[in-house]
């Protein structure tokens, strides 16, 4: 392939890029299972049927064709053909409902899993990205606790993170409910329509939201500043929120028998129950923000965005909420809560912002040196003794001068070069060399054992 053949939105990390994100993986994978979360994976595509309807990444969906099928697309609806898919909430709720004889209910499930979406390139956004989700599924119904631990179990992954770099995270929470009460206790019916331009607010600001909400909404100038001032209220507690959301009530003139405002209690409550509870557990982790509001149209009831701390425009890296009507199987229900990380943008935050490097590329310890090709099966069986031992080993690839098997060997990071011993020579024994600090010692293949800070393949923060 000619050079710069790359494809924008498509990342390819380098090997010592990829031991990073091999790391973040395994360490979100042990935080989920340390909660009980169950690994699944799911197939890449899914009917356009059910990638559709689902809010704004509708557009950025990649559809599949054959080559022979190439000109003949229009012959298919969208809804029969084959398309990637863009989230893992989507496919996980076809394999609940495809599978609900097999599994235990509540379902909780981690799944780490490439996706795709057509959007516009740029730093941190991808077209082809991991993500890492947790999602836990009800049969019927789900408690409400699960919205309070659910985002709890991602802030203590994100904080296992903190050590490559990551800067602390805060979940920010609103609830779906609160605000369509609200809006409905407005006036407006547009529910879908005012919560899609509130999500705009901290890309083009109050004034532009107000005229979208306006223009397209079917909203007066009075009701689109009480949906902004419904926006800019925060609580640093369950009390707090609830004591200033009625003073907006009273305000706007919304009563507290009215059906709107029983809808939005219910949202409100919850919500106070998750800060109250978050609070409790890991003070700060969780706030109310009533500005977030998520571009998808499947979330019914809580909503999370979560920042982390002086990397503002790196936007939300872990978002998620509660749907209860996303999977269905006659008159049967599957809610869910969920959320989900964009592990690829973090990868790359911590690649080129924190500074998160391997210390070194190959994952072996050693690089066991061949004296002459004829020798060769001598250093193989040497290397084969090493790891069956658990210590990871490379055999040299040609019997080329010493330096230049040392030289292959820092290139690729390795600490240990093993000499096997002259075989000519009497009583000679196998050496082994420390390249980092020049020390070199006799060593036997059944019982020698690096030096634990050397050995480790391990990643680490540039000061």
């Amino acid at each position: 392939v000619a050079k710069g053949a790359s494809i924008s939105g498509f990342p390819e990390w380098l090997p010592s890029e990829r031991v990073v994100e091999q790391r973040v993986i395994d360490t979100l994978r042990e935080v989920f299972e340390l909660n009980g979360f169950i690994g699944i994976e799911t197939r890449a595509v899914e009917q356009g049927s059910s990638l559709l309807k689902k809010g704004e990444t509708s557009k950025e969906i990649y559809l599949l064709s054959r080559l022979q099928e190439v000109g003949h697309e229009s012959d298919t609806p969208i809804e029969d053909r084959l398309g990637l898919h863009f989230d893992l909430t989507v496919p996980l709720s076809r394999y609940v409902v495809e599978h609900s004889g097999d599994l235990a209910f509540p379902f909780k499930r981690w799944q780490i899993q490439k996706v795709w979406r057509g959007e516009r390139p740029q730093e941190g956004r991808f077209r082809e990205f991991v993500q890492a989700d947790i999602d836990v599924i009800g049969n019927g119904d789900l408690p409400d606790h699960y919205e309070v631990e659910l985002p709890l179990v991602m802030v203590s992954a994100l904080e296992r993170l903190r050590e490559f770099g990551l800067p602390k995270a805060t979940v920010h929470a609103n609830n779906r409910k609160l605000s369509e009460g609200f809006y409905r206790g407005l006036g407006l019916t547009d529910v879908e329509g005012v919560l899609r331009e509130i999500d705009k607010l901290d890309k083009i600001g109050a004034d532009e939201v107000a005229k979208l909400l306006v223009e397209g909404c079917g909203a007066d100038e009075n009701q689109a500043r009480a949906c902004l001032e419904l926006a800019e209220l925060t609580a640093a507690d369950g009390a707090e929120l609830s004591g200033k959301f009625d003073t907006l009530c009273e305000k706007h003139g919304i009563a507290n028998d009215s059906e709107a405002y029983v809808l939005a209690r219910q949202g409100l409550d919850t919500l106070a129950m998750i800060v109250d509870e978050a609070a409790r557990i890991r003070p700060g982790s969780v706030i109310a923000d009533l500005k977030i509001a998520r571009g998808l149209d499947y979330y019914t009831g809580s909503v999370y965005e979560t920042f982390l701390d002086g990397a503002a425009a790196l936007g939300s890296i872990c978002s998620g909420g509660r749907y209860d009507n996303l999977a269905s199987q006659g008159n049967r229900k599957y809610p869910g809560v969920g959320l989900s990380i964009g592990l690829s943008r973090l990868v790359s935050y911590m690649l080129h912002t924190a500074g998160a490097h391997a210390n070194r590329v190959s994952p072996a310890s050693v690089l066991v040196a061949v004296w002459n090709e004829e020798d060769r099966s001598a250093s193989n069986q040497i290397a084969n003794q090493l790891r069956a031992r658990g210590i990871a080993a490379d055999v040299a690839p040609t019997a080329a001068k010493l330096g230049k098997q040392i030289k292959y060997a820092d290139k690729l990071g390795i600490p240990y070069v093993w000499f096997p011993a002259d075989k000519s020579a009497q009583d000679a024994s196998d050496e082994v060399k420390n390249i980092i600090t020049g020390d070199q010692q006799p060593a036997n293949a059944q019982s020698w054992e690096p030096d634990t800070v050397y050995a480790q393949q391990t990643v680490t923060v540039e000061a």
